[in-house]
């Protein structure tokens, strides 16, 4: 019962096997208590107390066991189990034996020789089967080339005599062989080779007997040579039958070399006749042309009679004709001429009219309205398009005139003649134009060119200002030319204005070329391509396609371009150049002819212009090269005798035609644009307010004022900290930046020496080169991040206002980063600096007792935090101790344990001697070396010196510490100068002292300095960079980026677009 209140009670059974386990449970039953402790052995278990309420449950039940019997059933259970092994023994076997049948007779397979060579050398089924057909198709092919023929009826009759004849001599030959054959025999022996006398002929006849034994003759007659006599009678008989057999061989090969004449002969004879009868045949043919060719040319000899004698009549009437008609050319070239020039002459009257009033109506009339002509108002429209899309969207198809042509084809050169100016760079054989300028010629009093970005306006009558405009086009290809590339997409667009100037915007592209040399980008080429195909693919634009008449017409690549661009010629307009040179070169003027009707080239044009755009010298003026144009035309050849028509020459000419048919096209698809970027309007509209329902609608740049506005404040939020606050940060930052120096290599150095003035004149050295060398730099360093880090903290603060744009966050971080990268601090500043710390490093007298408690708590601070860090390295260096291994389940690593074992060492070595120096002597190393071998750990002296460091550390920066704190109760008596006489050394306090009060002054010199001039300047830096990011478009479009403002943009593009059209469709239905 003991054991129950105790909580141990139950027993365990040892039980080994089955059969123990019986007797265990028979003898259990009769067993009493003392009898079962001996057979059982007890477990102590632990619960709760327990009361007698709970008691019943503590019996121990009546065991019960049940033994069960073996009957019948467990021999039936054995006899399955032996059949069912006898059924997986069989199985088994068979799954063997059949494993190691398949395994032997792949064995015999692979032992088997390789024959796959076979199928190499004999052909297989099917090239038998193509080599049979062959055969037999060789065979048809030989039948039937042997032609059928027939024999003359004569010859085939003198054939078969012959063959009869043959036939027959043969026999007679053969009967003479046998009879001399039958006669040597009855010489020799005196009886017959056939024993009834009978010799019977090839021909038939029979000697001696009667036709009735003529079967038995012959049979004998078979049989006859097969006998051999005995002796030298069969000697003899053999060699006459080998005699005759040679005799018979003999007369074979005569009778086949007859056959073989005969036949030689009979075809010799065929080919005879068959070329006999084909030369009769020809014969007659020939007979019937004959007869036929003199018919028909006595009927040409009558009509080739009367034909000249027409002709004669007729002769005299034509060179009249002839006369008739050059004199009327003569005169209509004339006529054509005078009229030019009187047409010529009224032009400039009328520019010259048209330029006095525009300048007397320069007073009366709106200045807007002028500058806002049509073709102008229009120009804008495209210019807005090239800005909204630069990839020549789909939705932009209005009508532009596009200049494309083979590299120095002269298709500038045609652009200048309708400018009438040289507005273009040149150069001999380079390329030139590298990019797409857009030129909208318009009329105007002054003959003058602009850029669209500029003010400017160049005078193009004075070659010193054309001059500066070719090389200002030029800058402006090679700026747009970026990345290595040789060719840009970026437009260059410009105005020309001039009285007489046709109003159309034109598009120069750089020339196509077809091999790229060793200064161009390797992708050239194609670049060019796709500007070309890019500006082509307008439905609505004008192809004004250059084609180089000086070269052969075969190494064009323009026409083949336009024509895969305009197949149906509808918008093309071709102009062949240099067709001066042409004459020259040319000596057939059919070939020009040809090309300017549209026959040459596989393409279609609208028209087809001739132009003569210069003379080989750069130096030459737009009316020289215009009157060297009416003279060739005049004088020409090609001109003169009709092969072009009047029409199609001369630029003047080519820009009435290009004017027209680009106002024409303007008229008809202007209005469709409008429609098409009304509806591009709507689509945006709807997409901002779905997506963006409550926020202005903002583009790019006015989003980037916006951003501008905030960043500024934020500077302007820096004036408003008090100067505690910049002095507070600019303190703890200093310290942070200082603390280590002063503790390594002032402090601890002199913290080593032996008196209070040893240790007062190393620290006066130590702080004088300090502060001559290294501290107004570092305290500038530490000026310059403390105004970063609260400039910084304001954008940081303003993140988390309710209010906060995050579009903003890369625009802002950019500003700032790139602003503070500019900023530098003044340099006179650290020279100001530099004077202040010296000074206030000089003062070594404490004054009141709250700077002497104001020290100590500074020194003690600053020791606790060392001492705090240098407990952390040696936490690392020895590795988890007791405690932490049992409850964070950490064990030390073996140089861990190796450095614990050391340490442990070095601890009880400063405990001997407490004032130890901060470095071990070499008796010193050994000991501690010998004492840790002692434990089972091998180290060197140089495993002792870095754990000595922070053992060291830890032990001086305690006893610093401890002096701090005894420090803070002797103010009075080191004012007295008895601090000595108490025993305590506090120089420390002191070198303390005069750090804190040095990095007090320091802060408050950077404060003024900061508030006073750095963050002035630096509102100046960030302004500075902000006036750069603006007028960068690509910096905005880097660091202002997302479908809000993409959005924004492309919609308030359209609106522009849109009012520009609907604003130029007004106009121009009011000109109509």
């Amino acid at each position: 019962m003991s054991r129950l209140l105790r909580g141990k009670f139950g027993y365990a059974v040892r039980v080994v096997g089955i059969t123990q386990g019986r007797k265990v449970q028979s003898k259990l039953l009769n067993y009493n208590r003392e009898q079962i402790n001996t057979v059982l052995v007890p477990v102590v278990r632990y619960y709760s107390p327990l009361n007698g309420k709970h008691a019943g449950v503590l019996k121990i039940p009546a065991p019960t066991f049940r033994i069960s019997g073996r009957g019948i059933g467990m021999l039936v259970a054995r006899v399955l189990r032996g059949a069912l092994k006898i059924r997986y023994l069989l199985l088994g076997g068979a799954i063997t034996g059949g494993s190691a049948l398949a395994r032997h007779y792949e064995e015999w397979k692979d032992a088997l020789p390789d024959a796959k060579f076979l199928e190499e050398i004999l052909p297989s089924q099917e090239e038998l089967d193509a080599m049979r057909a062959k055969l037999l198709e060789f065979r048809d092919k030989i039948k039937a080339s042997v032609p059928d023929f027939e024999l003359d009826p004569k010859m085939l009759e003198v054939s078969e005599e012959k063959y009869e004849q043959l036939v027959q001599w043969f026999k007679q030959r053969l009967d003479d062989a046998v009879l001399a054959a039958e006669q040597d025999k009855e010489d020799a022996t005196g009886t017959a080779i056939f024993s009834d006398g009978l010799l019977h002929t090839l021909s038939g006849e029979a000697t001696r007997a009667t036709l009735d034994r003529r079967d038995s003759a012959s049979d004998l007659m078979q049989h006859a040579l097969s006998f051999s006599a005995m002796g030298s009678a069969a000697e003899k008989e053999r060699e006459k039958a080998e005699l005759l057999r040679i005799r018979l061989s003999q007369v074979e090969a005569e009778m086949q070399e007859q056959k073989e004449n005969l036949q030689k002969e009979v075809s010799s004879l065929s080919r005879e006749n068959n070329e006999l009868r084909k030369k009769v045949e020809l014969h007659a043919e020939a007979e019937s042309k004959l007869e036929k060719t003199t018919e028909v040319l006595e009927k040409d000899l009558e009509n080739a009679q009367r034909e000249n004698s027409a002709l004669r009549a007729s002769k005299s009437q034509q060179e009249s004709i002839r006369e008739k008609y050059e004199s009327l050319q003569e005169e209509l070239m004339q006529v054509q001429l005078k009229y030019q020039k009187e047409i010529e002459r009224l032009e400039k009257e009328n520019k010259e009219l048209r330029k006095s009033l525009m300048l007397k109506a320069g007073d009366h009339i709106n200045k807007k309205k002028i500058k806002k002509s049509l073709i102008d108002m229009y120009s804008e429209v495209l210019d807005e398009l090239c800005d909204y899309d630069s990839s020549y969207d789909t939705h932009d198809h209005l009508p532009r005139v596009v200049v494309v042509g083979d590299q120095s084809s002269g298709k500038t050169s045609v652009l200048e003649m309708i400018a009438q100016a040289r507005i273009f760079p040149r150069g001999a054989g380079e390329m030139m134009t590298r990019a797409p300028v857009m030129v909208t010629l318009s009329e105007g009093p002054y003959h003058i060119a602009s850029f669209k970005d500029s003010t400017r306006e160049f005078d193009l009558t004075k070659e010193s200002e054309l001059a500066e405009l070719r090389k200002e086009v030029e800058l402006r290809m090679r700026n747009s030319v970026r990345s290595g590339r040789t060719v840009s997409t970026e437009v260059i667009s410009m105005m020309v204005k001039g009285p007489g100037l046709q109003r159309m915007v034109l598009v120069d592209l750089p020339g196509i070329i077809s091999t790229v040399t060793t200064d161009m980008a390797q992708n050239t080429r194609e670049a060019i391509r796709d500007i070309s195909q890019q500006y082509m693919s307008n439905p609505n634009a004008i192809i004004l396609c250059i084609q180089d008449g000086s070269v052969d017409a075969e190494r064009s690549n323009v026409t083949d371009l336009v024509s895969q661009m305009d197949s149906t010629g509808k918008r093309t307009i071709f102009v062949l150049t240099k067709v001066d040179l042409a004459e020259e070169n040319l000596a057939n003027p059919d070939r020009i002819k040809k090309i300017l009707a549209g026959k040459l080239f596989p393409m279609k044009a609208l028209g087809y212009f001739a132009v003569v755009t210069g003379r080989g010298n750069k130096e030459d003026l737009i009316q020289d090269i215009k009157d060297y144009e009416e003279e060739f035309f005049r004088t020409s050849r090609i001109f003169k005798g009709g092969v072009v028509n009047s029409h199609q020459c001369t630029t003047r000419n080519l820009s009435f035609a290009v004017s027209e048919r680009f106002w024409k096209m303007v008229r008809d698809t202007v209005e469709q644009q409008a429609d098409a970027f009304k509806a591009t309007r709507f689509n945006l509209e709807t997409e901002w307010k779905n997506n963006f329902p409550r926020i202005r609608e903002l583009d790019r740049d006015e989003l980037f004022e916006k951003a501008r506005g905030e960043i500024l404040d934020e500077v302007v939020n820096l004036s408003l900290l008090s100067p505690k606050h910049w002095e507070d940060a600019l303190y703890k930052r200093l310290w942070e930046k200082v603390m280590t120096h002063v503790f390594e290599n002032i402090y601890l150095p002199a913290a080593q020496t032996d008196n209070a003035g040893t240790f007062n004149t190393t620290a006066d050295i130590k702080l004088k080169q300090w502060a001559d060398m290294m501290l107004p730099k570092k305290c500038v360093e530490v000026g310059w991040e403390t105004l970063e880090e609260e400039f910084r903290s304001f954008m940081e603060r303003a993140k988390a206002s309710r209010d906060h744009d995050t579009i903003f966050d890369n625009l802002k971080g950019s500003v700032v980063n790139e602003a503070m990268r500019r900023h530098i601090w003044e340099d006179k500043a650290s020279d100001v600096l530099r004077v202040i710390q010296l000074n206030a490093l000089e003062d070594r007298s404490v004054h009141d007792k709250q700077q002497w408690d104001a020290a100590c708590k500074f020194l003690q601070e600053s020791v606790q935090e060392k001492l705090t860090a240098t407990e952390n390295t040696l936490r690392e260096m020895v590795g988890p101790g007791t405690k932490e291994q049992w409850m964070y389940w950490t064990s030390p690593a073996d140089e861990q344990r190796r450095r614990a074992a050391v340490k442990t060492e070095l601890e009880k070595l400063l405990q001997s001697e407490y004032a130890h120096r901060n470095t071990l002597t070499y008796d010193e190393l050994t000991q501690v070396r010998k004492n840790v071998q002692g434990m089972g750990v091998d180290v060197d002296n140089e495993f002792v010196r870095e754990t000595w460091h922070p053992v060291y550390r830890r032990h001086f920066l305690r006893r610093a510490l401890s002096k701090a704190y005894e420090c803070r109760k002797v103010f009075y008596a080191y004012h007295q100068g008895l601090e000595g006489e108490l025993g305590v050394d506090c120089s420390d306090v002191v070198l303390f002292w005069r750090i804190q009060q040095m990095i007090k002054i320091t802060a408050n010199a950077l404060r003024q300095q900061v508030m006073n001039r750095e963050a002035r300047r630096l509102e100046k830096d960030i302004k500075e960079v902000l006036e750069e990011y603006g007028n960068d478009r690509d910096k905005k479009e880097e660091l202002l980026k997302g479908r809000r403002v993409s959005l924004a943009e492309e919609l308030k593009r359209v609106r522009q677009i849109q009012e520009k059209l609907e604003e130029f469709i007004q106009a121009l239905n009011t000109e109509k």
